[in-house]
């Protein structure tokens, strides 16, 4: 998560926007250009190079975005005679479009039967990036959604005064008030080309409420070798964004597990403007409070298997450092209470904040101009927002001519601030406003909540259980009148039942309701139950729910039962309701009927908070339906969080991943699987390609069998061991090793493998050193002594370079020094025949060589098989080669020799070593040694 600085930068009027952020490597200290001062005056300007990036939407839509409910906590003590108050109205430096940007595509849910419509009530796409605009002339009653709107920044460097001129005409009437500017920043980590989203950098944020801008400033650096990578190539960085719980991303295109609903995400392509740096800017106004997640990754790789430790290998690092301009002393409005304000000449608008409890349905702001007349008697505009600071696209009024003027946000999310703007347009009246503002909210009467007390029917139970009817419900006291065309109360307030929630392992948990699972949907009445995630602990798993209908319950009528998965508000099911929205506010809609039995939903990474499921029960053939006049249809509920969906399957494996003190989980996918639940099979490996790749890694180590039958006859028998070890680990490692389902492990993998690289530089160290030809005293010991370090050097770091590389050198050194020592002592090379030079040493080193070059430089994902099958032969035949051959004795003790007792002395007949022996076969004096 991102550590927040000691103090927070405090704004003032003459100091520079936004500050200098800290350096890559120091995230905690300040950067200031050469001669500056520590505290900038009025008149300095720092400059910061602001590149370019490119905009990718996503097709996908979210819909809904979450912020859990955490208190806003500041991050220091703010000192009040910093703040900055404004003061004069400020001109808007450039036009916004006409029309927001909007989404145009609905989220998809991957089943045709019931596609899941956007959440337009929460905004989805970020707002204002870099370039200032004004807000546009007020318009009619409209209940648009309020949505970002991202901008680019080009490669522009604009001084520090000019860029707070351009952020504050973005807040355009947000800006009065006073602020405070906090700043958080993460440690710059290491981005990885995109396999899965297992491969990605996460990183979280948190944004506290009452936030109106949040500056996203993004640094993107490259190292090679510990130092600046100048050389290396320029790749592309993608971003991902969003509120709530982490980003589910799609870069590869690939397909979703089936009955999937995606999340939208918006995404940011940074492309490079200097050799070994670059950043951008990326600004949203009005964020959403709470928990905000940034994904990055690199393009997909070519697939290159390289060695660690050939070459320094080119890093692209992210940090990613935030700062956020969030409002004090918001005035809080008290339901039902009228409050007297003014709006003076220098303020062209004015926040409020009401809070929304459970259980209501409506809120209702009312504004009343005091002293005006006229056509331009309320120059007033009336703007709605739940959670955030209203931005010009959200639900609003104007009230011209009209002294009063309301407005209505049905449904608002419960347990969040609404807030609520009054603005003047962009040519202000000239003079002081007096209104009067009033907030109500309609809630559920009280009978409504107490039906949870009543047994029966009341509390959904089966059939078997027994079926009461509800006692028939009385009007609502004390809630304001209701205008034309409004919803009647008892619609949104049904009782809601809570579910137990039962937590086996991390992501790991089930939702029980009571009397259940099964539960019974009398015809006259929804049934809702509430499912609720805590923060941070469940937005990195997987929220899954399946509907069972029981065919025996609905007595040969047709019925079909609706459920609609809302979040942070109920979404009451209608008797003609076939759709899972209502105004601005939208769900994932299932359906079970008598052809249908089963239905299931799953959601990755959910946002957390509380998600309401309404079920409904409705008669009759699409697309109209009825209510039912005595089916009592029966449904089995089963509602789980898991950390992958279907746990990655047989092709997938599902990874515990962690970003500081955050956990979530993803499918790593193999055997040319892909996918968010290695679903996609569209490059998948068949399974006889597969058992033909296990067959050339497991049986190419057969070809060690001639090295060990040339070593035992060679009477190398320690050498014949240290080979079948080989052989045989190798072998079994690869048979486990395999991504898909031809798999087969005779013991732990990780064992397997430390003794398949075990084996395998030990076969070289004991080769290299039989050739030396030692002592059999100082053989034994490096070969004692070159198992133990090998050892150590295999569990410090197994895929390292200097793993093969150091015990070959320093073997081959040994074999360099002792023939240096032959050849000096005895005055010729050795070994001394061409023979043994050509048909052995050239060859071998020849195949040797080969093998290691395909190792390092041919190999990659897709040729593994047989390029690292063709490694096992060329090494076990370079062995067969380069084995010296055994050293003959003679059996005849010269005459000089004296017997030693029970002792034995053994005749080494150094000239027929040395092919000193003519072809007639005379005998020479030979060396004996005891």
């Amino acid at each position: 998560m991102a550590q927040p600085l000691s103090r927070p930068l405090v704004l003032s009027r003459s100091g520079p926007w936004p500050p200098t952020p800290p350096s890559p490597r120091f995230p905690n200290r300040f950067q200031f250009p050469p001669g500056s001062q520590r505290m900038p005056r009025s008149g300095s300007q720092l400059r910061r190079p602001l590149q370019p990036l490119t905009w990718a939407p996503s097709q996908s839509q979210p819909l809904f975005h979450l912020s859990p409910q955490i208190p806003a906590r500041p991050l220091c003590q703010p000192h009040s005679q910093n703040l900055l108050k404004p003061g004069a109205q400020r001109l808007p430096l450039f036009q916004s479009p006409p029309q927001p940007l909007r989404p145009s595509h609905p989220v998809p849910l991957h089943k045709s039967l019931c596609p899941a419509q956007p959440n337009s009530l929460s905004p989805s796409v970020p707002s204002s990036l870099c370039l200032p605009e004004s807000l546009p002339p007020p318009t009619p009653l409209s209940h648009t959604p309020p949505l970002y709107q991202p901008r680019l920044r080009s490669g522009l460097q604009l001084p520090s005064a000019l860029l707070l001129l351009l952020l504050l005409s973005v807040l355009g009437p947000g800006a009065g008030g006073l602020f405070l500017t906090d700043y958080s920043t993460c440690s710059p980590r290491k981005l990885s080309p995109f396999r899965s989203f297992a491969s990605t950098e996460l990183f979280h944020f948190h944004v506290p409420e009452d936030t109106f801008l949040a500056v996203w400033n993004l640094i993107i650096f490259k190292e090679q070798g510990g130092t600046f990578g100048d050389h290396c190539p320029d790749q592309s960085v993608t971003v991902y964004f969003r509120s709530g719980a982490p980003p589910v991303i799609n870069p590869l295109h690939t397909h979703f597990p089936g009955d999937t609903a995606v999340p939208g995400v918006f995404s940011l392509t940074l492309s490079w403007t200097l050799p070994n740096r670059t950043s951008g800017i990326f600004n949203v106004s009005s964020p959403l409070p709470g928990d905000w997640f940034l994904a990055a990754h690199l393009p997909q790789a070519h697939g290159h298997i390289s060695v660690k430790g050939l070459q320094d290998e080119c890093q692209y690092l992210l940090q990613p450092q935030l700062i956020v301009r969030r409002l004090l002393d918001v005035a809080v409005l008290v339901p039902g209470r009228p409050s007297e304000q003014t709006l003076s000449v220098h303020n062209r608008s004015a926040l409020y904040k009401v809070f929304v409890p459970s259980f209501t349905y409506r809120v209702s702001a009312q504004l009343v101009c005091v002293g005006g007349r006229g056509a331009s008697a309320c120059p007033l505009t009336l703007r709605l927002r739940p959670k955030a600071p209203p931005l010009h696209n959200s639900s609003s009024v104007a009230c011209g001519g009209a002294s009063v003027c309301q407005l209505e946000l049905a449904l608002p999310p419960w347990g969040h601030w609404v807030y609520v703007r009054v603005e003047t347009p962009s040519r202000g009246p000239g003079r002081t406003v007096r209104f009067q503002l009033c907030v109500w909210l309609q809630e559920c009467p009280q009978p409504s909540l107490s039906r949870a007390l009543v047994p029966g029917a009341a509390m959904n139970m089966p059939q078997s259980l027994g079926n009461q009817p509800l006692p028939p419900e009385p009007p609502s006291l004390g809630a304001p009148a209701e205008g034309p065309g409004a919803t009647s109360p008892p619609e949104h307030c049904w009782p809601v039942r809570p579910t137990l929630r039962n937590e086996l392992d991390t992501f790991s948990v089930h939702f029980y309701i009571f009397f259940g699972p099964s539960v019974a949907l009398p015809p006259e009445r929804p049934a809702v139950f509430a499912l609720r995630l805590l923060p941070l602990l469940d937005s990195g798993g997987v929220l899954s729910l399946e509907l069972q209908l029981n065919a025996s319950s609905l007595r040969q009528e047709n019925v079909t039962v609706f459920g609609c998965l809302t979040h942070e508000v109920p979404l009451s099911l209608g008797d003609a309701a076939v759709t899972c929205a209502k105004g601005s506010l939208a769900g994932f809609l299932l359906t079970v009927s008598a052809a249908s039995r089963v239905a299931r939903l799953r959601i990755p990474f959910p946002q957390t908070g509380t998600w309401f499921l309404t079920l409904r029960s409705l008669c009759g053939a699409g697309p109209r339906f009825v209510r039912c006049r005595n089916a009592t249809a029966e449904v089995r509920l089963r509602t789980f969080l898991s950390p992958c969906v279907d746990d990655c399957g047989p092709y997938g494996q599902c990874k515990l991943l962690r970003t500081h003190n955050y956990l979530y989980a993803a499918c790593e996918c193999k055997a040319g699987w892909r996918g968010w639940g290695c679903t996609d099979s569209a490059d998948a490996l068949t399974y006889g390609f597969q058992l033909l790749s296990t067959l050339l890694l497991c049986l190419s180590n057969l070809m060690f069998l001639p090295p060990v039958v040339l070593a035992i006859r060679s009477r190398y028998v320690l050498e014949a061991a240290v080979y079948t070890f080989t052989m045989f680990f190798s072998t079994f490692y690869h048979a486990c090793d395999q991504p898909g389902t031809v798999v087969f492990c005779i013991m732990d993998y990780d064992v397997l493998q430390f003794c398949d690289f075990l084996g395998s530089l030990m076969s070289v160290w004991v080769t290299v050193i039989a050739m030396a030809r030692l002592q059999p005293v100082a053989k034994q010991v490096l070969y004692l002594l070159g198992a133990m370090l090998l050892s150590m050097a295999l569990q410090l770091d197994r895929h390292g370079l200097w793993n093969l590389l150091g015990p070959s050198l320093f073997a081959l050194g040994i074999l360099a020094t002792a023939w240096t020592v032959r050849s000096v002592r005895r005055r010729h090379c050795y070994p001394p025949t061409w023979r043994r030079w050509l048909f052995c040493l050239c060859p071998g080193s020849l195949i040797a060589g080969g093998a290691i070059l395909l190792y390092a430089f041919v190999e990659t994902r897709d040729n593994y098989f047989y390029i690292h099958s063709i490694w096992h032969m060329l090494i076990a035949g370079s062995v067969g080669f380069l084995l010296p051959p055994r050293a003959k004795t003679d059996r005849r003790v010269p005459s000089g020799a004296r017997a030693r007792g029970c002792g034995y002395q053994l005749c080494i007949n150094e000239q027929e070593e040395l092919g000193l022996v003519g072809p007639g076969g005379a005998t020479v004096s030979s060396i004996c040694a005891s």
